[in-house]
């Protein structure tokens, strides 16, 4: 049983800065890192560490194959990672003291997915296999469709989220999986409440977690709403967090885990990524995650 991850690779470029650059001012960094980023290649991480098997589909810069080294030593599987002349994804990204963020980003090679990338990737898989989906790479509909055609799952996460994502084929997507916010805005309601009976009306036969941060996750299965709590621990950088809970949780439930079991092993996995700096290196193994619980 496999997962193919049509997701974003990007380079992440991360400047380290007093304060927000304002216009017509020239601001020096204090400090500069270049790493491996995406919710895309985030999410291949997480599931290749919590015992996945991953394949993660996808364009990349020639000149950046050092980031694709990257994905294939933590464990995912890139011979459909493609690499071409368009720039890769990447994102400039202005980090304050107090840790606060402002991010440009330039969706490059990650808007490169073609339809013969679909049916080369999708041509080895079996009907036990999931697709998975982000919002930060094109044809994302045309994967949903050959997806469904193949007798495959779908899951997907609508981030970062946008008014297109209200277009695509929500019935034949099997598990969604939102925040709050992407949930308030998928849906038009303030209210947890109100959103929750949203999704159980008009997206009854598909599965939705909706993550609530420090508040937890609740999951929606067939009329019945499952919540688990989050971890208390001291956070130092939340960075790939959703997207840690997204590959711990996928990498359980494929394989039958019953949905509360794998709600708690995906919330343990973010909560150990949020004491550790940066987006992959943050993410634990299945082992870490196995220890943390057994002290809990």
């Amino acid at each position: 049983m496999a997962i193919y991850n049509f997701g974003s690779v990007n380079i992440d470029h991360v400047y380290s800065v007093e304060h927000f650059v304002q216009p017509g001012e020239t601001l020096s960094s204090s400090a500069y890192s270049q790493l491996l980023g995406g919710k895309g290649a985030n999410q291949s991480v997480a599931l290749a560490k919590a015992g996945a098997t991953v394949h993660h589909v996808g364009c990349i810069n020639k000149h950046d194959t050092q980031f694709k080294q990257q994905l294939i030593e933590y464990g995912v599987q890139c011979q459909f990672l493609l690499e071409g002349d368009i720039p890769s994804g990447h994102a400039i990204i202005q980090v304050t003291p107090d840790a606060e963020n402002a991010i440009v980003l330039f969706g490059g090679a990650n808007q490169q997915i073609t339809d013969t990338l679909i049916n080369d990737a999708l041509s080895t898989s079996s009907e036990q296999d999931w697709v998975l989906l982000q919002n930060e790479t094109n044809a994302l509909a045309e994967i949903i469709t050959t997806a469904k055609q193949k007798g495959l799952s779908v899951a997907f996460n609508p981030a970062p989220m946008t008014e297109s994502v209200k277009d695509l084929p929500f019935d034949q997507i099997d598990l969604l999986i939102v925040n709050e916010v992407e949930a308030q805005m998928l849906t038009g309601e303030s209210e947890l409440s109100d959103i929750i009976d949203y999704f159980n009306q008009k997206h009854s036969a598909q599965d939705v977690i909706i993550t609530l941060g420090k508040k937890g996750v609740c999951m929606l299965n067939g009329g019945n709403t499952t919540r688990v709590d989050a971890f208390r621990v001291n956070a130092t950088d939340t960075t790939a967090a959703g997207d840690t809970f997204i590959g711990f949780f996928l990498a359980s439930y494929i394989n039958s885990t019953a949905s509360e079991k794998a709600l708690v092993n995906a919330c343990a996995a973010s909560a150990i990524s949020v004491t550790q700096s940066g987006a992959a290196q943050s993410i634990p193994t299945q082992q870490d995650v196995e220890y943390f619980l057994q002290k809990r």
